[in-house]
């Protein structure tokens, strides 16, 4: 099924849900809890979360590593896909996601950290923020405990 605006809320939720369990993952894993999942046309064809710290990486945040995991896809494939992550994309993969025209991003939440969202939609990308509790408490928890992690991520 081709995915847009219409798409059902407990939909977005569950394919949520499954960004979630990325996240958890990489926490499992000693690393940041951000996680993305990557649908086309109601399937899920990429799964990642941040590997940063367990890879020792500078580019392998959820999002890159969901679109990485998803395997080479021509770029008009792209805009049968929704990009579901946990977290506000930053710059680097708000990049991506404007690269390869996904039209749909939807976010857990972009309380603990706000990317370039006006970027994205100036350049014809939906954005739907779920404004997801558990993922503000697993990432602010995640920050108050490291908070010297958390700033390399983001930049500082």
């Amino acid at each position: 099924m081709k995915e847009n605006s219409d798409t059902p809320e407990d939909e977005h939720h569950w394919f949520m849900f499954q960004a979630q369990k990325e996240a958890i993952n990489g926490l499992n894993e000693g690393g940041i809890p951000v996680g993305a999942v990557l649908v086309k046309n109601g399937e899920i064809i990429g799964r990642g979360h941040n590997q940063r710290v367990q890879m020792n990486s500078t580019i392998l945040h959820a999002e890159m590593a969901c679109l990485e995991n998803a395997g080479r896809i021509k770029a008009d494939g792209y805009k049968d896909c929704i990009l579901y992550t946990t977290l506000s994309p930053c710059v680097m993969c708000s990049g991506a996601i404007i690269l390869y025209k996904i039209p749909l991003v939807v976010i857990g939440e972009n309380e603990n950290f706000k990317g370039p969202e006006k970027h994205l939609q100036d350049n014809n990308i939906q954005l739907i923020n779920l404004d997801l509790k558990s993922c503000k408490k697993m990432l602010k928890t995640f920050i108050l405990e490291h908070p010297e992690i958390w700033n390399e991520d983001i930049g500082l």
